[in-house]
């Protein structure tokens, strides 16, 4: 049996543009979130392309976006993605394996707590 869509939500994002095509402004919302006009630095969208096999992506962030924050981002980024892959497929000992690396990343980056 199918599944049947019994409601939509929207999540959507506002991108300023400065007059060489850079951003410099993001804004976000999420119906269903209660989240409107939320501000943000940087994004990473990756949608994936079933009849491709392929893996759609938009990476952005503003011009203000410290490099600092930058490292922090990817990190976090990093220990979602293992976090998500094994909520996702059950595979725990890839995903402490990656862990293993975010930690790695964050001791090269310096972005440890002190």
């Amino acid at each position: 049996m199918e599944d049947k869509i019994t409601k939509t939500s929207e999540i959507s994002i506002k991108v300023g543009l400065n007059e060489n095509s850079l951003p410099i402004k993001m804004q976000w919302n999420a119906t269903d979130g209660g989240i409107e006009k939320a501000p943000a630095k940087a994004m990473m969208l990756s949608l994936w392309d079933e009849a491709e096999k392929n893996t759609m992506k938009i990476d952005l962030w503003t011009k203000d976006m410290s490099i600092e924050e930058m490292k922090q981002f990817f990190h976090q980024t990093l220990v979602t993605m293992a976090d998500t892959f094994e909520k996702a497929t059950g595979e725990t000992n890839i995903c402490e394996d990656l862990r293993d690396y975010c930690y790695h990343f964050a001791e090269k980056m310096k972005i440890l707590p002190e």
